[in-house]
């Protein structure tokens, strides 16, 4: 018997994996799915009407890489393919990215002729960051920010315009603390192995790929064949978890919704007990962990105060989302994806999503307005109201977008602690985690956005690795 703590996307994809493993090696596996509130898939919640769909957390899914492609495998394994909404290349969701600068909207390069061209807020074509990495030196480096890494190869404003606020838009974090190898693992590699990136690119096109397979399935076929750039599921994004979720069912895992685990002893090296709020127990060979980091570090500090500390040393931070519908067919923002602010900035948004233009069959404009991130304290203190932070984003967009109209619907949602941040020394941190569980014997395995990826591929192919992992 096997039991997975929490029903997020992690823990779903966990169940569904075990699933398929058990399936294949003729094994007889009870699975418990336990959730403490009464929904699965975490913060991914869609608000749907005849109108229009207001996505709480994410809302676009990436096709690109085996962790896209391994997506798309488990969409039509689910039966989903025919309810996708894909995003071609050469859609304006995809082509229009911009960043605020300095009051003005500036859109970034999105094709090989335009990192030839001065684009404003660039003092310069962008092919000259490349010049700045052939000239200068490098440190050598365990870890750095993913912000001083690109200062130093590239330029400050890369850093600033470009990477800053790609970080916010992210895991709305501060590029200035999160680890270079959270996005550009392999750009550090080379500067580290051969002094610089272009060095290091150039001597990698010599190099044999020898990267891990995938089988394809017809819906990631078609994804590369049509070139998608995003998609998103017809009539919102929970469709994904309600039906893997429903799938689960239907396969015999007992999922348990309302089931908070409050007490977690391992009494053996493959004996796990579990007690619940109502005081109810549940004894299993192994856990799987998919609750965030620091929920995890409540349930083992009483045994190991050590695995404790380090699970609680990977920070969170909080966004605060607000949607807003305007019923009217006058085009109140141009075809585009949206919209982030530096930090540089200082503003108390991170950016903003035009929705009626990345997600379709929406009527009027449908924009969601992303507040805070690491910088949510800071900017609105300990008890900010849905109130206030309704009162900034339509301040913000009335300033940045000149939309004049009220909000015909409005939806406010403050995400606690949402994002796990992947600051310097984070690989290292999990790497001590994962050694103490093995030295200790402890029968849990992790899963989840705390540890090898915050976005939704990265959770599912992170599941996909730790089952194949535990099962070999």
């Amino acid at each position: 018997m096997a039991a997975i703590l929490g029903g997020g996307l992690g823990g779903l994809s966990t169940a569904y994996y075990l699933l398929k493993n058990n399936v294949s090696n003729n094994n007889n596996l009870r699975l418990f799915l336990l959730e403490a509130t009464n929904y699965c898939g975490g913060w991914i919640k869609s608000i749907k009407t005849k109108d229009y769909i207001f996505e709480q957390g994410p809302r676009t899914i990436r096709p690109k890489g085996i962790t896209g492609l391994n997506t798309l495998n488990m969409m039509e394994d689910l039966g989903l393919s025919e309810h996708l909404s894909p995003v071609s290349a050469d859609h304006p969701a995809a082509k229009n990215r911009m960043i605020y600068v300095n009051q003005h909207l500036h859109t970034l390069p999105s094709s090989l002729k335009g990192v030839f061209q001065k684009n404003l807020p660039f003092s310069k074509p962008l092919i000259y960051a490349l010049f700045n990495d052939i000239t200068q030196p490098y440190k050598q480096l365990q870890d750095d920010s993913i912000y001083n890494f690109v200062e130093r190869r590239f330029g400050k404003e890369i850093a600033d315009y470009a990477i800053s606020p790609m970080i916010c838009g992210i895991c709305a974090g501060d590029a200035k603390e999160i680890s270079v190898k959270f996005l550009m693992k392999t750009l550090f590699e080379w500067e580290q192995n051969h002094g610089g990136v272009v060095k290091g690119m150039m001597k990698s096109i010599f190099k044999s790929k020898s990267g891990e397979e995938l089988e394809l399935s017809n819906l990631a076929k078609k994804a590369q064949e049509e070139k998608w750039n995003v998609y998103t599921i017809k009539g919102g994004l929970e469709t994904f978890p309600v039906t893997l979720c429903e799938f689960l069912k239907q396969s015999e895992v007992d999922v348990n919704l309302n089931t908070r685990i409050e007490d977690l002893e391992f009494m053996d090296s493959s004996t796990v007990l579990l007690k619940n709020s109502n005081g109810e127990k549940l004894k299993v060979n192994h856990v799987y962990s998919s609750i965030p980091a620091y929920s995890l570090a409540k349930l083992v500090q009483k045994q190991h105060p050590e695995l404790s500390q380090y699970l609680n040393d990977i920070p969170f931070v909080t966004v605060g989302i607000v949607n807003l519908y305007f019923a009217t067919d006058k085009e109140l923002v141009a075809p585009a994806f949206g919209f982030l602010v530096p930090p540089i900035e200082n503003s108390p948004i991170l950016g903003v999503v035009f929705d009626s233009c990345c997600t379709p069959h929406q009527n009027g404009t449908v924009l969601t307005v992303m507040l805070g991130g690491r910088w949510f304290k800071e900017k609105f203190g300990d008890n900010v109201t849905e109130k206030k932070l309704l009162d900034v984003a339509v301040q913000e967009i009335n300033k940045i977008l000149n939309i004049k109209e009220k909000p015909s619907v409005y939806n406010v949602n403050i995400l606690e602690k949402c994002i796990p941040q992947y600051v310097i020394g984070h690989y290292e941190r999990v790497g001590k985690i994962r050694q103490y569980i093995h030295d200790n014997n402890l029968p849990i395995s992790l899963v989840g956005s705390s540890y090898d990826g915050v976005g939704i591929n990265d959770v599912i192919y992170s599941a996909k690795k730790q089952v194949e992992e535990d099962c070999t």
